[in-house]
C-alpha cells in the first residue's frame, strides 16, 4: 500500500522541483534574482548567489526524486527546502508587499493560492519523508536496510533462540 504513494509523492515532487528549476534557468538568472530581492531578506551578495544555484540544486533534486535514489536523506531535503520556501512566503504575504512569488520563474504574484499551494506541497513531502523512513528504517525489522539484506535474518554472531 505504501509503495504506490511514495511513488506518486515522489513523482509529485521531483515533477515540480524539475519543472521549477526549469522555468527559471530558461531566462536570465537576473531575473530571478529580483524575485529574490523583493522578499528583502537577504543582502546583495546572498541574492545572487541564490539567484545563481537554487534552480540547479532544484533539477538536481527533482531529477534524483524522480530515480529514487537517496529516498530517505532527499525526502528530508524536500521538507527543509519547502519549509523554508513557505515560512518565507508566509512571513511575506503578512507584510502585505503584493511582490512576486519566484516559484515558478517570473510572474507569478504571491497569493492564498501560492500558499495554498506550496503548503500542499510540504505537506506531500512530509508524507513522503515519513513513509520514506517506515519502508527503509533502521533496525532488525526494517524492510530494507543499507547493506541490501531485509533485515530479518538473524545476524551471523548473535544467540540463536531458545525454546
Amino acid at each position: 500500500m505504501n509503495r504506490p504513494i511514495t511513488l506518486a509523492l515522489r513523482l509529485l515532487l521531483g515533477g515540480v522541483f524539475i519543472y521549477a528549476a526549469y522555468t527559471k534557468l530558461r531566462q536570465s538568472w537576473l531575473l530571478f534574482a529580483l524575485s529574490i530581492d523583493s522578499y528583502q531578506l537577504l543582502p546583495e551578495w546572498a541574492v545572487f548567489a541564490v539567484a545563481r544555484t537554487l534552480p540547479w540544486l532544484e533539477l538536481a533534486l527533482g531529477v534524483l526524486l524522480v530515480a529514487g535514489a537517496w529516498l530517505r536523506y532527499l525526502s528530508i531535503v524536500a521538507v527543509g527546502i519547502l519549509g523554508l520556501f513557505f515560512s518565507v512566503m508566509v512571513v511575506s504575504y503578512f507584510r502585505g508587499g503584493g511582490i512576486d512569488c519566484g516559484c515558478f520563474g517570473v510572474g507569478e504574484p504571491l497569493s492564498a493560492r501560492t500558499l495554498a499551494r506550496d503548503g500542499v506541497l510540504l505537506a506531500a513531502a512530509l508524507g513522503l519523508a515519513v513513509l520514506s523512513r517506515r519502508a527503509f528504517g533502521s533496525g532488525p525489522w526494517a524492510l530494507d536496510s543499507d547493506d541490501g539484506s531485509s533485515g530479518r535474518e538473524p545476524k551471523a554472531n548473535s544467540p540463536e533462540p531458545t525454546a
